[in-house]
């Protein structure tokens, strides 16, 4: 792969990351995964209102395997296989799993009727793309149901950093990746042909001791700078130190711990089919809107 010709994110430092996560984990370091378990119980809270039998499934960026795990107890006896972008989370699923990246979906056309994606897609190059895939690998009336961070997220840490960066160089490089805002989903998907599409939000507010230990929670997030046009040296001390001065300056809370916003946006969409409820026909409805409101009609200006 090519980390300079595919856009923003460098897919292969993704893997990578998620493999350091990963071993630090293994080795007794911090285990940050709360968004995703949370992320993971919305998505079955979800799926437990919907109507439907989903024989086959798809995770789409399977990290450990949290989200498949909650699937199979919520959906027995459907075949839920998952596919992580870095080999060694791959191995930590417990169920069918392949190495598989959401840019190049190694799915056979029409196999799949559900497709599930927690907090990974965010992180590919064309979103458009990645949606156009999952639409072709779903089965008519096969259901996307997808996870991403929002716009909002990490904002106080941005402005942080942008404004230490541009005090003290003059300048600030780019250290925070670009965002979907929850606006555009709604047009996504149905740019990638999906029909009923709903796109909503919800912003979840976590506090620390320090802007540090937020550091450390990005890290064991697997959730720390991926751009290609990432600065290749660490952040200079002098910005850093300031950086965390005016995080702790602008945000910090009464009792001294600062909060840190993430915005996960969840998104569904159906493939087409003729069973879906479609929108009447203007013209075609069979009683009057005055008769159900219990008024008169009348003509407006007359």
């Amino acid at each position: 792969m090519n980390e300079t010709s595919h856009g923003p994110f460098d897919r292969r430092l993704v893997s990578h990351r998620r493999a350091r996560a990963l071993h630090e984990a293994a080795r007794g370091g911090r285990d940050a995964m709360f968004l995703l378990d949370r992320v993971a119980d919305d998505l079955v809270e979800r799926l437990a209102v919907v109507r439907r039998t989903f024989a086959t499934v798809l995770v789409s960026g399977a990290y450990t395997g949290l989200v498949g795990r909650r699937l199979r107890a919520a959906l027995p006896g459907a075949l839920v296989v998952e596919a992580e972008l870095s080999e060694p989370m791959a191995r930590r699923c417990d169920g069918p799993a392949f190495v598989g990246d959401e840019e190049a979906l190694a799915v056979r056309d029409g196999s799949l009727d559900l497709i599930v994606s927690a907090l990974s897609l965010q992180m590919v190059n064309d979103l458009p793309g990645a949606l156009a895939q999952m639409r072709r690998a779903l089965k008519p009336d096969g259901l996307l149901l997808a996870a991403l961070l929002g716009g909002r997220t990490l904002a106080e840490l941005r402005e942080a950093l942008l404004a230490a960066e541009s005090e003290i160089t003059g300048g600030a490089a780019p250290r925070v990746a670009p965002v979907t805002d929850v606006r555009d989903l709604g047009a996504l998907l149905q740019r990638a042909g999906f029909a009923l599409p709903v796109a909503d939000s919800d912003v979840v507010t976590v506090t620390y001791a320090s802007p540090l230990a937020l550091f450390a929670d990005l890290r064991a997030m697997a959730a720390t700078s991926v751009l290609v046009d990432r600065p290749r040296r660490p952040l200079r001390r002098d910005v850093l130190m300031r950086a965390l001065q005016l995080y702790a300056e602008r945000f910090a809370l009464p009792d001294g711990r600062v909060p840190a916003t993430f915005e996960i946006l969840t998104m569904t969409g159906w493939v087409p089919h003729e069973s879906q409820q479609k929108p009447l026909q203007p013209g075609s409805a069979t009683a009057r809107l005055a008769e159900a409101l219990g008024t008169t009609e009348g003509k407006i200006g007359g």
